[in-house]
């Protein structure tokens, strides 16, 4: 899904945490988070780290693997809306 969103292939990601911000309004690592889309666990779409707009706003353009951190936040961020209209 986030490949088709943002042409980016999450396996590259190998959970280094490099790409970790300070945000107040986070439960998790923004690397935790991602390496949990890579592994298909859906709890990141409830995470509170995918829906801080700080974390969104400081997150790094590119991480040590040069993923576009920016996008996948958002792409994670309709998948979970499209996800709770079906339900």
């Amino acid at each position: 899904m986030i490949s088709a969103r943002t042409g980016q292939n999450i396996a590259r990601c190998i959970g280094c945490q490099y790409c970790d911000v300070e945000a107040e309004d986070k439960d998790i690592p923004l690397g935790a988070l991602i390496y949990m889309a890579v592994l298909d666990d859906e709890a990141c779409l409830e995470s509170r780290t995918l829906w801080s707009e700080e974390v969104l706003q400081k997150a790094p353009r590119a991480c040590a693997e040069g993923l576009n951190l920016k996008q996948i936040i958002i792409a994670l961020r309709e998948e979970a809306r499209q996800r709770s209209a079906w339900s």
